[in-house]
């Protein structure tokens, strides 16, 4: 074998084995001590994970997870609802589905680990941080992890929340949807005065049914980097989520993750 062919053979063998030993196929914790990792959601998600439906979510999960490499860590799942209580939300951002490769997924949207590359979207959000005129001197973060924004009450929820390793969307269908319709139509109508950022054509359908007279919607393009230039870049919504917040007489969000 030529040295180029056999070097970039090596490369190969030594991705699968750090994806091996990075990632373990585990046994699901038992459906009721799944559903309490969502805290203070547990009681007003109740008509939606006491559905058939659900169950079904979860022997899936449990199946998955036992089988093959699922992102995020079975304890992060609902590491946004955790983070965030339902009491204390100020903020929503809706992404599409974890991070499908090793390391990244943490329960968050957009977000990853201290340690781990951040994400070219997430380097967007960075980035329209740094040009938003209205946020004074912010200085983009060398790292990815948005628990910050999380415990200030920014609920950075994912449409699906799992996946497998190197498969986007694989978990689409299996009923995460159905569950986060639901977590978004109980934050309309359990709170008020809540900041909708959303991101794309996919985040807008999800929050269609919200009322607009008791919440603040705010719409844009996605932040990656083909929709990025499209309206995203100029849209300055965290500027305008603090500035609506003020109004509310509520604390604002301080995006500086530094």
């Amino acid at each position: 074998m030529p040295p180029k062919a056999a070097a970039k053979a090596n490369q190969i063998e030594e991705e699968k084995t750090d994806v091996k030993d990075t990632v373990s196929v585990t046994a699901l914790v038992p459906l009721d001590d799944f559903v309490d990792e969502l805290g203070t959601w547990k009681e007003a998600l109740k008509d939606s994970y006491s559905q058939k439906y659900f169950t079904t979510l979860y022997n899936f999960l449990k199946n998955a997870y036992a089988t093959s490499k699922v992102y995020p860590p079975q304890n992060l799942v609902f590491n946004a609802f955790k983070l965030t209580p339902i009491t204390k939300i100020k903020v929503v951002v809706i992404g599409q589905d974890p991070y499908h490769q090793p390391g990244q997924a943490m329960g968050l949207s957009f977000s990853v680990p201290k340690g781990i590359k951040v994400p070219p979207s997430l380097q967007n959000i960075y980035k329209s941080l740094e040009s938003d005129p209205s946020i004074k001197g912010y200085k983009r973060p060398g790292h990815g992890d948005l628990t910050k924004w999380a415990e200030q009450g920014v609920f950075l929820l994912n449409a699906v929340l799992t996946v497998e390793y190197n498969k986007p969307n694989s978990h689409k269908k299996e009923g995460w949807n159905t569950f986060t319709d639901a977590v978004v139509k109980c934050i309309n109508n359990e709170c008020k005065n809540v900041v909708f950022m959303l991101w794309g054509k996919d985040a807008e359908k999800k929050a269609s049914g919200v009322d607009e007279k008791k919440h603040y919607v705010l719409r844009t393009s996605h932040p990656s980097g083909l929709s990025y230039t499209k309206g995203f870049d100029k849209a300055y919504h965290f500027s305008k989520c603090n500035e609506y917040l003020k109004k509310q007489g509520l604390a604002e969000i301080d995006w500086k993750l530094e």
